[in-house]
């Protein structure tokens, strides 16, 4: 082509043949676009590094929440009791405010198992059958991603079993006799509740006893067991609510120090060195990037904050309850991330910004609902008095219960003797056609005291609503939950 064949084409483009005003309007937009450019902010070096470090700790702290939440509990343990990986926490008594995970159940005993397959290698965590007594377990990645369910809705199906965690990339074939698992992470852990018939001593001991039948150790020592450990955690602090500061970072550090870096996962590697983080390498940021890591987490925090106001999709057509979690997220878990057009990051942030574990089975041993809102869509105010009423012949085969938890920190509220009730507990009343009147508020209503949830009347408040043993009809929404009311 030659130079005037080319003005040619040129004078042929569209612009060219617009009206005379278009053409006006058309170059004075393009010079705006220019001129944008040219008086764009000229950043320093220092500002430009600034300003990344911030960035990419805000989304660090989105991805990084569920294996952070783990960390966290782990490290409760390991600063504040007795017990060490690969051995089993537990708290003999139903837990109260002292426990601090995120959203825990005070209507079950709870044993939890953190492991490690690192340096020991395989590990055996041997289930009971549900003879005496039901678990509702998980265990879980440190990504909590779930590997497997334990107890009658688990793969052993109530007959007992024993479950064999290997470390990565494991090349020996495993002995048989066993349900194997194959995480794609060093650690991670196993939540096993161990439900309650009610809240009676004899009650509370009996699942006590059938919990302290579980048993651990290494696939080395399977020929000749040595006695598992257990430590009580009842009376301890036990707080791992998320801390949006540098805590968070530090934490994510020790996540990215023990376990190999997943496939999906490696587009973090260089935003995570570009904030000190790097496998291999000590974490520890200047003064002034510690200060940029703290406002990054407050915004980190700030955006889900933002999303939980915007509220999970609800689960009934006409209330506020709802499952806490995103379709998206479950879908993707629940494939193991199999999907790959989808990576529901936020919505993964979220929820375990608010709860922990994941069940591979959602729905058959236990299932979850979630309100912050009264039937006008207002917040929950503790020093106001709700009523939630619940309608009779729920379809559960065990038992259905209601948690207030703080808005703030989605931990049961510091101070309270009470953080629930429950379908199984004997003093619970029941209206004449079988409904329950459920109240919460910063005193009981006269009359109510054993229907009664207290509240913190200083503090905003959240809650959970479970069903153990859902039935077919919760599903098909046949048996709709109303939201709570306000009692003026």
């Amino acid at each position: 082509m030659d130079a005037a064949s080319g003005e040619a084409d040129e004078l042929n483009h569209p612009i060219y043949r617009l009206p005379m005003k278009t053409k006006v309007i058309t170059l004075v937009l393009a010079c705006s676009g220019l001129c944008a450019v040219v008086l764009a902010k000229d950043y320093s070096p220092a500002e430009i590094e600034e300003r990344s470090i911030h960035r990419r700790a805000v989304e660090a702290v989105i991805w990084g929440m569920p294996a952070v939440n783990t960390d966290l509990m782990l490290q409760e343990m390991l600063a504040k009791t007795g017990g060490k990986v690969n051995e089993i926490v537990y708290w003999s008594r139903p837990v109260d405010w002292h426990n601090q995970t995120l959203t825990p159940n005070p209507d079950a005993i709870y044993f939890m198992i953190f492991y490690n397959t690192k340096e020991t290698g395989p590990l055996v965590i041997d289930v009971p059958p549900a003879d005496d007594g039901i678990f509702a377990g998980n265990i879980d990645t440190v990504w909590q991603m779930p590997v497997e369910d334990v107890g009658p809705y688990g793969a052993d199906q109530g007959k007992g079993g024993k479950y064999l965690i290997l470390p990565p990339n494991q090349k020996d074939e495993p002995p048989p006799g066993y349900f194997v698992l194959r995480p794609d992470t060093y650690t991670g852990y196993a939540l096993i509740r161990s439900n309650l018939k009610s809240h009676s001593e004899e009650d509370i001991a009996a699942a006590v006893r059938y919990g302290k039948r579980l048993k651990v150790y290494l696939l080395s020592q399977a020929a000749n067991p040595p006695e598992t450990k257990f430590t009580d955690a009842k009376d301890v602090l036990y707080d791992s609510t998320i801390p949006y500061d540098f805590r968070f970072f530090q934490s994510l550090d020790r996540v990215i120090q023990a376990d190999p870096w997943l496939t999906r996962d490696k587009a973090m590697i260089d935003p995570l060195k570009s904030i000190g983080i790097e496998k291999g390498k000590p974490f520890n940021p200047s003064p002034a990037t510690v200060a940029t890591l703290n406002a990054a987490a407050v915004e980190a925090h700030a955006f889900l904050e933002q999303m939980y106001e915007k509220g999970f999709p609800p689960y009934f057509a006409h209330a506020y309850w709802a499952m806490p979690a995103w379709p998206a997220l479950v879908m993707a878990g629940s494939s193991g991330y199999a999907e790959t057009d989808i990576y529901p990051v936020d919505a993964r942030a979220l929820t375990y910004s608010i709860g922990y574990i994941g069940i591979k089975r959602l729905g058959t041993a236990q299932f979850y609902l979630i309100s912050g809102k009264d039937h006008n869509g207002r917040a929950l105010e503790g020093s106001k008095t709700y009523r939630l009423v619940v309608p009779p012949k729920a379809p559960t085969s065990q038992y259905w219960s209601v948690t207030v938890y703080d808005r703030q920190t989605h931990a049961l509220v510091k101070g309270l003797d009470r953080a629930s009730r429950a379908s199984n507990a004997s003093e619970l009343k029941q209206n004449a056609d079988g409904s329950v009147d459920v109240y919460f508020g910063p005193k009981a209503p006269t009359g109510q005291e054993s229907n009664w949830v207290p509240t913190d009347a200083k503090r905003k408040f959240e809650l959970l609503f479970r069903v153990y043993g859902p039935e077919k009809a919760f599903f098909e929404k046949k048996w709709p939950l109303p939201d709570v009311e306000e009692v003026k």
